[in-house]
């Protein structure tokens, strides 16, 4: 296909692709797939080689949220029965995180539920910082908290963190029917005060809410734009009990072309296969490793993922290995913007069809029960 050889020879040098570049890859047909993810390979392998970067998820503070995301069971007026607990004491972080990082993460990701950190809470996860940073020096450690207030950032970084993570989620056009307690520009500015603070940005976003393949370019655009170091994709898990636990979407071969859209938009940036992933792809996983050059290793925040000693052979039996803490996960020449100007134009896309419904397996959807927040062991 003369679109594929195109986005190869532009993720190569790092090129934008034009927005109906971006479309074109999400209209292809199954028949294509292959075709798509060998395309989309080239250009992983080229700036990351055969390497993944395993991410483990500490959830510091569960459920609770006054915040209204359709898509979280954490979210205010949430029936979803997850757990819920108030903030992990230091040790208990470290101790969790300890878990992740025996099972070969490199970064641990620190989540607190709520629209943002007080100052109080800057101090109780700093401490945390220093807890899991004095176990284990060379981990990498994300916060994850919610909005920041200014000099937040900086004190994170100050205390140790290597990263801020906040996600945009879904297009800015989209966002309002998503949430109404905070904006998208919120979003935008809360990466802003990260990149400032010279903390390495994590931004992605959710997949499966509805959106239309044009509100899905629309919001890896806007990624792009944004220049975070490390770009997360989230398939929705419909929990019972939210606004959007009916809506599924996604089929194994939809998301497949999602991540490779991602990759040809943003071909140098740490592509992170997130949430969902088991719910979604089921046993296309290893493929999606041709795609993306990172994923979370064991459970979620609130559902189980696979088991981590699963997650370790299939990224074995798939030909690839775990990134060692020696091994500089981005390309040397990351940390400037945009290479070519981001695309801002807005564009039409016609709604996806919607999975079959003898496809959606909401048998796979199983709400955590172990580790952070409970005594049972961890999964990694």
């Amino acid at each position: 296909m003369d679109l594929l050889n195109t986005l190869v020879e532009k993720g190569l040098r790092r090129e934008l692709p034009s927005r109906e570049e971006a479309l074109a890859v999400l209209a292809t047909s199954d028949d294509e797939l292959l075709d798509v993810v060998a395309a989309a390979g080239k250009v992983r392998r080229q700036w990351f080689g055969r390497r993944v970067k395993l991410n483990y998820l500490v959830n510091l503070k569960s459920g609770l949220c006054p915040e209204d995301c359709s898509y979280c069971s954490q979210r205010l007026g949430s029936k979803a029965e997850i757990l819920k607990y108030t903030w992990l004491k230091p040790d208990e972080a470290s101790k969790a995180a300890a878990a992740g990082v025996a099972g070969g993460a490199k970064r641990v990701c620190l989540v607190a539920s709520g629209r943002g950190p007080t100052d109080r809470d800057v101090d109780r996860v700093s401490r945390t910082i220093g807890a899991i940073k004095e176990q284990n020096a060379d981990v990498e450690v994300c916060a994850c908290l919610g909005l920041l207030s200014e000099g937040q950032a900086e004190r994170l970084k100050s205390a140790g963190a290597d990263a801020y993570n906040h996600n945009l989620n879904t297009s800015e056009a989209t966002y309002g029917d998503i949430t109404t307690t905070h904006t998208y520009a919120d979003r935008v500015e809360t990466v802003r005060h990260a990149q400032g603070a010279g903390l390495s940005a994590c931004s992605g976003l959710i997949a499966g809410m509805g959106e239309s393949d044009a509100d899905l370019v629309d919001v890896v655009f806007g990624l792009r734009e944004l220049d975070p170091d490390s770009v997360p994709v989230n398939f929705l898990i419909p929990f019972e009990g939210t606004p959007l636990a009916d809506e599924w979407n996604l089929t194994p071969q939809r998301a497949l072309r999602i991540l490779a859209m991602v990759r040809f938009v943003c071909p140098d940036v740490e592509v992170r296969l997130a949430g969902g992933r088991e719910v979604h792809l089921r046993t296309m996983q290893p493929l999606a490793l041709h795609l993306v050059n990172s994923i979370f290793l064991g459970d979620y925040l609130t559902s189980e993922g696979q088991k981590g000693k699963a997650d370790l052979d299939m990224i074995a039996d798939a030909g690839f290995e775990v990134e060692g803490t020696d091994t500089t996960t981005l390309p040397g020449h990351r940390g400037g913007g945009c290479d070519s100007p981001c695309g801002t134009a807005p564009a039409d896309g016609a709604e996806p069809a919607g999975a079959d419904a003898g496809s959606a397996r909401t048998d796979l959807v199983t709400v955590r029960r172990r580790g952070a927040g409970t005594d049972l062991a961890p999964n990694a």
